[in-house]
This record gives C-alpha cells, structure tokens and sequence, in this order.
C-alpha cells in the first residue's frame, strides 16, 4: 500500500519524465551514427533539484561502436538526432552539450557519472538498450537502473528515485562524476538559460 502511494506520488514529481513514442527511419539513424573517440564507456546522466536534492530525470549514454543516449520517457529532441524507442542516436559531442544544457537550469543541476568499460560490455549495453522500446512515463530511473544490473552492476539499486540510482551507481568501482550547474538566464530566452559547466577542477565554461 505505502510503495503504491508512493509511485503514485512521484509521477508528478519526475517532470522530465515522459514523452511519446518515436520510431525514426533507420536510415536515418544510420546516417547519423557517430562513435566517440577513447576507451568504451557507461555514462548515467541524473537531473538533480537544486533545492530538495531529489533526482528529475535519468538517462544512460552508451559509447561503443557507435555513441547513444537511452533516455527512457525523455523529453528532448533535436532535428539531427533520431531516436527509436527512447534510443537517440548521433551523440556527438555538440549533441550531448545540447542534452545537458536541456536539463541544467536555475533549478537543477547535471550529474555525469562515467565508467570505463570491455567493448564487448558496451556492445552488450548497446543491445539492452535498443532491445527495450519505448518507457512509460515517470520510469527513466526504474529503466535505467534495470538495464544496470542487467549489465552485472548489482550494487545498483533498481529504483524509481532517479537520484537513489545515481547514488547507487557511485558505489561500482572506476566511476568517476562530474556536474554541470546553469545559473544564468539567456537574455534572449528567460525561460532557457545559457549553459554554465563547472568542472571537478572548478573549471567554470559558458557557451556563446
């Protein structure tokens, strides 16, 4: 009974969290596709409230033969990115600056959690995630988190609470983190503001 108020409760609070199903042509998607330089890799990306600390959103970027961003129930879209499924596709680096901006806010922050992983884990990750289809609303951290300890992190906990994942995923070893906060308004946009990114050095990057 309590874990069912729960869920119910948390709909409204997971904002970021839903969206209708696309299906791009795969064409498209193949023409698209971009593969990132550098080792294979798993990257959560975690929306978090400025002021309760509670998680808004979860996705789950994979980089292996080609660079993609699960982002179950999401709501971003950009016209060069297709997406199949909650699967965008042509992660490059402008795209994923985009994502983040998206999410970074006067009201909440962006926590990236990267971990070096086998090629074969991330081709392995890379088939969870196109094997999934499309996630109801207000489940990107159930999701995500699922298709985690699908991939053998079970020291993540498979939760609603987008920020219990994040935290969860912290514990796996060789998870390195970093955020990206956003506190200035676009003149031009009130209700966009201009992307701020801090570093773990403290190194502060504002876009033009």
């Amino acid at each position: 009974m309590l874990r069912a108020l729960a869920v119910m409760l948390l709909v409204p609070l997971l904002v970021a969290c839903g969206a209708e199903a696309i299906y791009d042509p795969l064409e498209e998607v193949e023409r698209r596709a971009y593969a990132a330089p550098g080792p294979a890799k798993l990257t959560l990306i975690t929306a978090i409230n400025n002021r309760s600390g509670d998680g808004g959103h979860s996705a789950l970027m994979v980089s292996g033969s080609q660079r993609v961003l699960f982002d179950p129930a999401g709501t971003w879209h950009h016209p060069t990115v297709p997406e199949r499924g909650d699967v965008l596709y042509g992660i490059t680096p402008t795209m994923l600056e985009f994502y983040t901006d998206y999410h970074a806010r006067p009201t909440y922050h962006v926590v990236i959690q990267d971990l070096t992983v086998t090629p074969e884990q991330a081709e392995r990750a890379l088939s969870l995630v196109q094997a999934h289809g499309p996630a109801s609303k207000a489940t990107c951290g159930v999701s995500v988190s699922g298709i985690l300890r699908e991939l053998g992190y079970t020291q993540v906990r498979q939760s609603w609470f987008p920020d219990n994942v994040m935290r969860s995923f912290a514990a796996v070893p060789g998870v390195t983190e970093r955020k990206i906060f956003d506190d200035t308004v676009d003149a031009h946009s009130p209700e966009r503001p201009r992307v701020k990114a801090i570093t773990d050095d403290g190194f502060v990057r504002e876009a033009t």
